[in-house]
């Protein structure tokens, strides 16, 4: 059978080794720049990685004009604002992101405003900006957003309590660079959980509304990647080979869910970081299961397709494949420690049905395969309480 119609795209020029940091400055020349500006956090900062990076591009020629590195776990629209007053402030005419999915989604806000003018709000929703923005260099320090391949930004607005989602072609960085060295002081649970997000990026843009030949490729060989090297990496933090696995298989889905999006269990984590702050990669790690559960209905022989990446040995029927599946994911962030159940996650019972009247709103539900009302979405909701 023919797919009624194919459309995949990724500006993102990936490079990926051991120690590839230290090379930093002359990859970024190539981009036509010379000047900095560096967006990470305090705790990268801390360790040592800002400086990593620091001095990597110095080797290659590349001067730091400035940096911001009060970037929160969930980044915030004021936040971007005021990064992008910082970087205007220092000149430059690279940002390099250094840190997870938060600095890079920081980093991509910052460069709409910069490029474009006006404040970050302007361009919320898909399609907004249409033409080339400012160079952005990402240096991922996790294994879970893919946000260096993406074409989108996720920017919490928290008067509102909701995740605002940006999405453009232009968004992508021009380069991710990928150094498993960045990534062996991440924690174990960070780890798991991020971990744990990279695989719900590649399960549900197989199963997504508006996957495609080139997505499935792309979003199977990274749930194959993910089931392999997650255990290691997370129980074997210094593991480098674990770790570069990882930070392939994050950006073989971060690619795949790009172009093809993302389901219902995104769009109940997206509700729950909204609402209560839930850190993402676990939202996700705790409704995989029950999502995938709620898809079984019109989604059976699909998931049963994952069954070889998770090595589970096909049952009898689509729906007993399927089902052993689930328990394949269960297993996996199981056995990486991560909690099982949201009220260990701080989630009060009481908002849960605030959270799924969110999530039927949240634009990741339109290519979940199965539709969900607000009630349904409760039921699963309350199934992973």
């Amino acid at each position: 059978m023919i797919p009624e119609f194919l459309d995949f795209s990724m500006r993102t020029r990936v490079m990926g080794s051991v120690g590839l940091v230290r090379e930093l400055g002359d990859q970024v020349t190539r981009l036509g720049v010379r000047r900095a500006f560096i967006v990470s956090d305090r705790n990268l900062n801390q360790v040592g990685l800002v400086e990593r990076a620091k001095e990597g591009l110095a080797a290659g020629g590349v001067a730091v004009v400035g940096e911001f590195l009060d970037v929160p776990p969930n980044s915030d629209v004021a936040v971007v604002e005021r990064a992008a007053a910082a970087a205007t402030a220092a000149g430059g005419d690279v940002l390099v992101a250094i840190g997870g999915g938060s600095v890079i989604d920081t980093a991509k806000g910052m460069n709409m405003v910069l490029s474009k003018g006006g404040n970050l709000m302007d361009y919320q929703g898909l399609g907004l900006v249409n033409e080339p923005l400012g160079k952005l260099v990402a240096v991922p320090t996790t294994a879970g957003t893919g946000s260096e391949v993406t074409n989108m930004a996720v920017i919490k607005d928290p008067g509102a309590r909701i995740k605002y989602s940006f999405t453009s072609p232009y968004l992508g960085p021009d380069l991710a660079v990928l150094d498993p060295e960045m990534t062996l002081g991440l924690p174990p649970g960070l780890t798991a959980s991020t971990g744990m997000d990279a695989l719900t990026h590649a399960i549900e843009a197989y199963l997504s509304t508006s996957a495609n030949p080139i997505s499935d490729g792309l979003a199977l060989h990274a749930v194959r990647v993910i089931n392999q090297w997650l255990p290691r990496a997370t129980h074997e933090g210094s593991n480098v080979e674990a770790r570069y696995w990882m930070l392939i298989g994050s950006n073989l889905a971060g690619a795949a869910f790009s172009n093809a999006l993302v389901g219902c269990v995104h769009a109940m984590a997206h509700a729950l970081g909204g609402l209560f702050d839930v850190p993402h990669g676990l939202a996700n790690a705790i409704l995989l299961a029950p999502g995938l559960e709620y898809n079984l209905d019109v989604a059976a022989s699909r998931i049963a397709e994952l069954a070889p990446s998770f090595r589970v040995q096909p049952a009898g029927s689509d729906e007993e494949t399927a089902r052993a599946v689930v328990a394949a994911v269960k297993a996996l962030a199981q056995g990486c420690g991560l909690p099982a159940r949201l009220r260990d996650a701080g989630v009060p019972e009481g908002g849960l049905r605030e959270a799924a009247e969110a999530a039927a709103m949240d634009g990741a539900i339109f290519t979940n395969p199965r539709p969900a009302t607000p009630e349904e979405l409760l039921e699963v909701l309350a199934k992973a309480y």
